[in-house]
């Protein structure tokens, strides 16, 4: 943990989290310094054990958890925050738009306030640049290095497997960001239009993925990722994937 209370991967290319494409040394999306999803899982992590050492009564270290718990929020909020394209920089300095953003609000404890302002942004940017009905694009459309297919040779695949190519585990991050939202929202009138909307995108989803499981690459199952171009949508990568599996029936059911 550095001084601003977040949390750093240091200066050699690595790749955090599930971004992991690599050929050889060169990695495809370096995630070296203070990354978006490391850091909201940071804060949920002190979070849960302020709540474990209180339930231990365990009062002091409950407040030193507490005490970190802020400080990363604090500095989180005010670094992450891109005002300019109204959404989170994915690593501290880098402003691609990219779907890990969304593990600030997708947490039981969210690093950014489900009712605030930029959670709205946030969820705005998405919708406009990443979602699709078969899952979240990668990278935003016009980001450099962004490709729309996964085909050719190895290296080419690698060079596009998280660069804009969709991943339908990432519907589960977005669901979950609307839940958080709703369950904090006040207004009865917004509340209802979230609950709609998270219906809507319920069924939605459930009639993309029953038509993809019966008519699909693999019958009675869920690609890894798929093509983004011209909104043709073809399956690729593993033709069962586990995580696409399990997080859409998480959503429909």
């Amino acid at each position: 943990m550095d001084e601003d209370g977040l949390i750093s991967s240091g200066t050699e290319n690595i790749q955090n989290t599930w971004m992991d494409a690599k050929i050889g040394d060169f990695v495809v999306t370096p995630r070296n310094g203070k990354a978006v999803e490391i850091n909201s899982l940071w804060y949920n992590a002190l979070k849960i054990m302020e709540e474990l050492t209180r339930l231990f009564k365990n009062e002091e270290e409950s407040k030193k958890y507490k005490d970190l718990a802020k400080k990363c929020k604090d500095s989180f909020n005010e670094k992450f925050y891109n005002k300019k394209r109204k959404c989170l920089y994915d690593v501290l300095g880098d402003s691609k738009i990219r779907p890990n953003q969304l593990f600030s609000l997708a947490l039981t404890y969210q690093v950014i306030d489900a009712n605030s302002d930029i959670a709205k942004e946030i969820i705005n940017t998405v919708e406009k640049k990443l979602l699709t009905p078969y899952g979240l694009r990668t990278l935003a459309k016009g980001e450099p290095g962004y490709r729309e297919k996964y085909e050719g040779d190895m290296i080419k695949r690698d060079m596009s497997y998280h660069q804009g190519i969709i991943w339908p585990w990432l519907l589960g991050l977005y669901y979950d960001s609307l839940r958080n939202m709703l369950k904090v929202e006040k207004n009865k009138t917004k509340k209802i239009e979230l609950e709609n909307k998270i219906e809507e995108f319920k069924n939605k989803t459930k009639n993309t993925f029953a038509k993809e499981i019966e008519e699909g690459k693999t019958v009675g199952s869920i690609c890894e990722i798929y093509d983004t171009d011209n909104k043709k949508y073809r399956s690729q990568g593993t033709i069962a994937q586990a995580w696409s599996v399990s997080e859409i029936f998480r959503i429909i059911l």
